[in-house]
């Protein structure tokens, strides 16, 4: 993706498609509520609006940073290298953590090939943010899925793609613990918000973007 108008081209599509709000950030590496003025800008509302000029729709949306990993994403050999990278970054807490959870749908890919790395069983969680339409998302609740690995008394790694606000990095620990596992450490291939941890638990990353501005 090039521009803005790409990406309003894009959420356009998923709404069409059907995916949520959450699920639509999900896929394009923006927060929630960049997600929702996607959205809004494209007309895939209830009450469709004007389809905005090429100078309105990059202008006045708000402050984020688009992440387009697509280029690894299409090929499993540059996946394969990028998760070996990833799980390079976790081996300094030490061989004995036999689980690495990935967080859906990104995170899942990525995790499953950093737990080959480090010969670990896998459990995949996804996030209340996939239900997400409007209001609080606290409301809402993530699920582990029956069809993977158990949390319950074990230490494990958290696996996603890009960590935007945080917000599903910490439901996600929060997840964990209440599930009785125990967290150790999280990767992520980019992180915008240039976190060394979360909840108490490491953070690390392949790529910090950084936004650099004027600040008022």
């Amino acid at each position: 993706m090039k521009n803005v108008d790409d990406l309003i081209e894009s959420a356009a599509e998923l709404a069409d498609r059907g995916l949520s709000k959450g699920e639509i950030a999900d896929e394009l590496n923006v927060s929630r509520e960049t997600a929702s003025w996607l959205v809004e800008r494209s007309g895939a509302t209830p009450e469709p609006q004007e389809r905005p000029t090429d100078d309105e729709s990059s202008a006045g949306g708000p402050q984020d940073i688009h992440v387009d990993w697509s280029a690894i994403g299409r090929d499993s050999e540059r996946m394969s290298h990028i998760a070996a990278a990833m799980a390079n970054l976790l081996t300094k807490h030490g061989e004995d953590v036999d689980l690495t959870v990935g967080i859906e749908k990104a995170g899942g890919p990525i995790a499953t090939l950093v737990a080959r790395e480090l010969e670990t069983d896998l459990a995949t969680y996804t996030p209340a943010k996939h239900q997400w339409e409007e209001g609080d998302i606290e409301d809402l609740g993530g699920t582990f899925s029956r069809n993977f690995a158990g949390i319950r008394d074990r230490e494990c790694y958290v696996v996603d793609d890009t960590i935007t606000s945080g917000t599903t990095m910490r439901e996600t620990i929060d997840a964990i613990r209440t599930e009785g596992g125990e967290p150790l450490a999280c990767v992520v291939i980019a992180d915008k918000q240039g976190l060394e941890q979360v909840d108490g638990v490491p953070v690390y990353s392949l790529v910090q973007v950084i936004s650099v501005g004027q600040r008022d």
